[in-house]
């Protein structure tokens, strides 16, 4: 078989659509139990089934055959774009088509609402997005994901994951997580479409081929390595800019006159506070968790000061003496706490000759 017939040979890729279909009934499973529990249940509604649905033919358009297949041995250009699919279309999709129950169910662990809390600020979101893009295609990781099932799953992994930081800020849908202003959600996009791709560049202006996987390109696709180097980095670059730019210009459109953005797109719901009350209750837990050696650090120096406040003419250094100035203290204002009681008790036992009497009264 030539490499030709052997590239865009049919291959059914079980075990992704597999996958897939796990994942449709898990989530689909988890949001009937939601409803059936929840004392409040959401729906599922008709629009983000939809955006699911996508989502899914999406992911088995970008895993399956042919573009897997390309993407694994023979062409630059179908790595790029399988990966641009996961980036662009399915994480949005996914974000935006799950059950909401579902989101408040997958991001309530506080590890998961800790990090995502993290990565919805644009900066670090960027910084995030560009790490995952850029890192996995460097020559070594890309001569491993040709040769190895595993270790495409991870990154395509990767790249779903990669999408779901780059969307985050702008779709929201995480209870407790708003979303930024319109116009920094717009810009947040331009330096999505910039930054992430800037290796589209190095493809685009490199004068030999960077990845030895793919010098088969020229009998599968018709292009030299070269220029299918060349070609993907267009692809890349086209594919951001045309998508987030888009984005961003609907956001522009869609924003409100006003500098508050907490309109109708954003209304505030009872998930977002009960989210921070769980936030709350973390942050009290783990202070509380503290408590005891706090506790311990500060009652030494407040023994200490009322010590030197004392009468106490020991020593004032360590903890044990403090302890036992507190206690000398304790003694010498114990008279004074008796008060008068005490005084008319002794009057009561004693004569008019300051002789006790036998049965405690004073003889006349």
């Amino acid at each position: 078989m030539t490499a030709t017939a052997q590239a865009w040979a049919w291959q059914p890729h079980l075990a992704t659509w597999l996958i897939l279909v796990a994942i449709v009934g898990a989530v689909a499973g988890a949001h009937r139990r939601a409803l059936r529990s929840a004392a409040h249940p959401v729906p599922w509604s008709r629009a983000e089934r939809i955006k699911f649905a996508m989502s899914i033919a999406s992911a088995a358009l970008a895993l399956t055959w042919p573009i897997a297949d390309l993407a694994a041995h023979w062409s630059l250009c179908a790595l790029v774009l399988q990966r641009s699919l996961l980036i662009l279309a399915v994480a949005p999709m996914l974000l935006a088509g799950l059950p909401f129950d579902v989101v408040r169910a997958l991001s309530r662990p506080a590890l998961v609402d800790s990090a995502l809390l993290r990565v919805s600020r644009p900066p670090i979101a960027v910084i995030c997005v560009t790490a995952l893009v850029v890192v996995p295609m460097a020559p070594p990781l890309v001569a491993a994901q040709s040769s190895s099932l595993i270790a495409r799953g991870v990154f395509d992994l990767v790249a779903i994951t990669a999408g779901l930081i780059l969307w985050l800020p702008v779709i929201g849908r995480v209870p407790g997580i708003p979303r930024p202003k319109p116009m920094i959600r717009m810009i947040y996009l331009v330096a999505q479409a910039v930054v992430p791709v800037f290796l589209s560049f190095i493809f685009i202006l490199a004068v030999h081929p960077l990845y030895p996987a793919f010098a088969g390109s020229t009998q599968v696709v018709g292009l030299r390595p070269l220029n299918d180097q060349q070609v993907a980095g267009f692809i890349s670059k086209l594919s951001f800019l045309l998508t987030l730019l888009v984005a961003a210009a609907v956001i522009l459109y869609r924003s409100p006159d006003s500098d508050d953005d907490l309109g109708p797109e954003d209304p505030l719901v009872w998930a977002d506070v009960e989210r921070q009350f769980e936030r709350v209750d973390r942050h009290r837990d783990a202070t509380d968790s503290r408590t005891p050696e706090a506790k311990a650090d500060v009652s030494l120096p407040v023994a200490n000061e009322e010590g030197a406040s004392g009468e106490s003419t020991g020593p004032t250094t360590g903890s044990q003496p403090g302890i036992q100035t507190q206690q000398s203290d304790d003694r010498t204002s114990a008279p004074d706490a008796i008060g008068p009681s005490q005084d008319a008790g002794e009057t009561k036992a004693t004569g008019s000759d300051g002789l006790p009497d036998s049965d405690g009264s004073g003889v006349g």
